[in-house]
């Protein structure tokens, strides 16, 4: 399934497969966003653009995120901290 990220470092928004935790262009920590796939690539380039200025706002980007509560499930996590 494909879930929306937003990376603060590289102001990216990725679409990954997965709940992940890292940034695949430079590493760095990635927020999930609470938008579903479908409803953001049906967004056209400025909208898309005035998304990703809200997420490069702190305040917005916690009410445009979500958690993943089962990260503590996942096979890499447990491999993790296992």
């Amino acid at each position: 399934m494909m879930y929306m990220h937003y990376c603060k470092p590289c102001h990216r928004v990725h679409m990954l497969n997965g709940h992940k935790m890292t940034c695949p262009k430079c590493g760095g920590s990635i927020t999930e966003l609470r938008i579903p796939y479908m409803e953001y690539v049906s967004m056209d380039m400025d909208e898309r653009n005035a998304f990703k200025t809200r997420c490069a706002d702190e305040t917005q980007l916690k009410e445009l995120s979500t958690t993943y509560r089962m990260y503590k499930y996942s096979k890499w996590y447990k491999e993790l901290h296992g």
